[in-house]
């Protein structure tokens, strides 16, 4: 017995020791918290989605998910080096608006003179450990050295897929600064940014830039957290207005009739970025099916739909290129044009929209 307790407490030690790593960052505590909790968004002790949102479909136990993974298809993750081309970020036209795509949900835009990242991972892993969620070979290609001084960094949400402790921690000193939803900027604190360099966003907060800049942030289906207890920290949608576009930055949804709201509150739109991939109808609330990520398209009124979310990590059951092969068949259909780069292909908005089929290997 005295064995045994001794085991037990070694372990929950372990454990705690190890989920007081950085990585992990932390949860919102005094004025923040103070905030969180007076959005409307914020009940029973959590952030809620706008309508009813559970973890799993109706009829789905996580028994039946274990079992998915353990027999998942062998072409999750492609046999062969992602493609890509290396664009230099520090000599792109500042009087264009670009693009450019690094695999899943990490982009820089290039306008009107502002340098903006979104959802920067450049760690090689999605994941709080090194050995999980690595990404793909050619798909990490970038690194924080090859970006300019940085005005804007956009965090969607707090999932290591779209926030990464490594990756901010090199950003940080080149970076002026951080737009992220309600309560994650507690993780930026943790990680030595400060508040005077933090703006967050309740849905349908929004915030003038510049002159001629705003960023306003909508909602999302979708849910947070980096340690057991979720939805401490909200998720959200972007609307990057500029003098001459209107762009959507859809960080991580599944579908809903917000979509729709947005697009008649602030479409149409020149350019939509809408994750297309590590979906499943066992998650289906959670994350969109191909044919519903092209309704969403049709809702904002966007004039080109760009899926992310694919092509750098496996977190899903699917075939690695799936997402892209069923969304830009299902868009063809449905008379919605689609681009789809390289990563590192710049681009630009009413002028260059790559779509050459690149990804059609296994």
């Amino acid at each position: 017995m005295i064995i045994f307790i001794a085991i037990l407490l070694g372990l929950s030690t372990s454990g705690y020791i190890f989920l007081e790593q950085k990585q992990f960052g932390q949860v919102p505590t005094g004025n923040r918290l103070e905030r969180v909790k007076k959005s409307p968004n914020y009940r029973d002790g959590a952030f809620q989605n706008q309508h009813f949102t559970p973890d799993l479909a109706e009829g789905t136990s996580y028994f039946d998910i274990l079992k998915a993974y353990i027999n998942k298809t062998k072409l999750s993750e492609p046999k062969q080096k992602i493609p890509s081309v290396k664009t230099n970020l520090l000599a792109l036209d500042s009087s264009k608006t670009q693009i450019i795509w690094f695999g899943h949900s990490s982009y820089f835009i290039k306008t009107n003179g502002l340098n903006i990242l979104i959802d920067p991972v450049f760690s090689g892993n999605a994941s709080p450990v090194s050995f999980f969620a690595k990404n793909y070979d050619g798909a990490n290609e970038y690194n924080v050295d090859d970006f300019p001084e940085l005005d804007m960094v956009i965090i969607t949400h707090d999932h290591y897929d779209h926030l990464d402790y490594k990756t901010i921690d090199k950003l940080k000193h080149k970076t002026k600064h951080f737009y992220t939803s309600l309560g994650v900027g507690a993780h930026l604190n943790s990680w030595g940014i400060t508040d005077d360099k933090i703006s967050e966003f309740d849905w349908w907060d929004s915030l003038k830039i510049s002159n001629d800049i705003q960023l306003t942030a909508a909602p999302a289906r979708h849910f947070s957290g980096r340690k057991f207890k979720r939805n401490q920290t909200l998720w959200a949608s972007y609307i990057l207005k500029t003098p001459t576009e209107n762009i959507f930055l859809g960080g991580d949804s599944g579908f809903d009739t917000h979509f729709k709201e947005i697009g008649n509150k602030y479409g149409p739109f020149d350019l939509a970025l809408l994750e297309c991939g590590q979906y499943n109808k066992m998650w289906g609330y959670i994350h969109m099916m191909p044919e519903q990520v092209v309704q969403a398209a049709i809702d904002l009124k966007t004039k080109v739909l760009m899926p992310v979310h694919w092509s750098k990590f496996t977190l899903a059951l699917h075939p690695w290129n799936e997402p892209i092969k069923q969304v830009t068949t299902i868009a063809k259909q449905n008379n919605v044009k689609t681009t789809t780069p390289l990563i590192g292909q710049p681009v630009i908005i009413n002028q260059n929209y790559p779509d050459s089929i690149w990804w059609d290997f296994e």
